[in-house]
């Protein structure tokens, strides 16, 4: 099945809005955990201040994972001032790292 890569990046001065909507983002990705191979949050330089999030996700179309990132509640809510969905392949990796 086609992967897609979706990378979303905060609006600045917007942690307020992210954390008011938070818990419904991880319940609706867990909800859909089945078409994710791989998600996160992204963190400013300082590796502490959310900056975005972070997809890997299996759809038949890319119109179909579209069509999937715009359900997200912080996508819902505004958070976003950008996001970008592309095609991908992963390659190398086993996945998430051991701790």
């Amino acid at each position: 099945m086609p992967q897609f890569l979706i990378n979303a990046r905060d609006k600045a001065n917007a942690l307020d809005l992210r954390m008011e909507h938070r818990p419904q983002h991880l319940e609706w990705a867990q909800s859909h955990a089945d078409k994710i191979l791989m998600a996160g949050p992204v963190f400013a330089d300082d590796g502490e201040t959310f900056a975005g999030s972070t997809f890997v996700v299996e759809f038949d179309t890319l119109e179909a994972a579209e069509n999937w990132a715009a359900q997200d509640p912080y996508a819902r809510a505004g958070l976003f001032h950008s996001v970008e969905i592309v095609p991908f392949r992963w390659l190398l990796g086993d996945g998430k790292p051991k701790p």
